[in-house]
């Protein structure tokens, strides 16, 4: 699917109990929960910008809260300094368009590729937010642009990147959607390489919101009765979280079999 992208690449909690609530909270689903933790350091350019990427990332799980995820975006680049920060504040702009126009809520593609160019002509080649820039530019590469070639080298890019800076949450992300060429290529090797390591680390991190969504990507590169069982286990994840992300329903649904004639 395309709907898993994701604000933020890593846990960053190391030993700080903030972001070690944040991420707890965030891996659980409960991005609200988690931004009001935030809300008293908003003032500051880095605690704006978090808080602001857990909005976005609700609305890409849920398809709801545009309205907050944009007040606070706006708040984020009201605070933002420095080139780096405005180019992070950028791209959480052109990912919360991206998200917009891939749920159909409102096509918002011209921005999204827009904020994201802006973001690149502002972050520093080396630094640690090209990685996640890099991810998103082959979101929009693959799923609004329909250019598998370009997605394939923004994700590779994206890749060595997060390996670079130990962005280990990331690299789930871009295994996934790595994975998700390969097959749509027929490459079933691959992919199921792929989804196996995305699943693997987001086990390894209680990621649990993107569990399911791993599990589901994994069944369709695997036989049976091995897809089965991935899917019951996605459903299981799905139904404990409260049905999101949301657009996985249709994913986990069956198709029924055609009536004989």
């Amino acid at each position: 699917m395309a709907y898993t992208a994701m604000s933020g690449s890593g846990t960053t909690a190391g030993d700080d109990p903030l972001q070690t609530a944040v991420w707890r909270l965030r891996s659980r689903g409960c991005w609200t929960d988690a931004a009001v933790l935030l809300t008293p350091h908003a003032h500051s350019p880095g605690p704006a910008l978090q808080r602001a990427a857990l909005l976005v990332e609700r609305c890409l799980f849920t398809g709801e809260g545009w309205p907050e995820a944009e007040d606070a975006l706006r708040a984020a680049e009201a605070t933002a300094r420095g080139d780096g920060e405005r180019g992070a504040a950028a791209c959480e702009r052109g990912h919360l368009a991206y998200a917009s126009t891939v749920l159909g809520v409102r096509d918002r593609a011209d921005e999204a590729r827009s904020a994201l160019g802006r973001a690149a002509a502002l972050l520093d080649p080396t630094a640690p937010g090209r990685a996640l820039l890099d991810f998103r530019r082959g979101l929009v590469a693959e799923h609004l642009a329909d250019s598998p070639q370009s997605a394939r080298a923004a994700y590779r890019r994206a890749h060595a990147a997060a390996t670079a800076h130990g962005q280990t949450l990331l690299l789930s992300f871009t295994w996934r959607h790595l994975a998700g060429l390969a097959l749509r290529e027929g490459e079933l090797a691959e992919a199921r390489h792929g989804f196996g390591e995305s699943l693997r680390i987001r086990e390894e991190l209680g990621y649990l919101v993107g569990t399911a969504p791993a599990l589901a990507a994994l069944a369709d590169a695997e036989p049976e009765p091995e897809a089965t069982r991935l899917r019951a286990e996605a459903s299981r994840l799905f139904r404990l979280l409260g049905g999101v992300p949301t657009w996985l329903a249709d994913q986990l649904t069956p198709t029924p079999p055609a009536p004989v004639v």
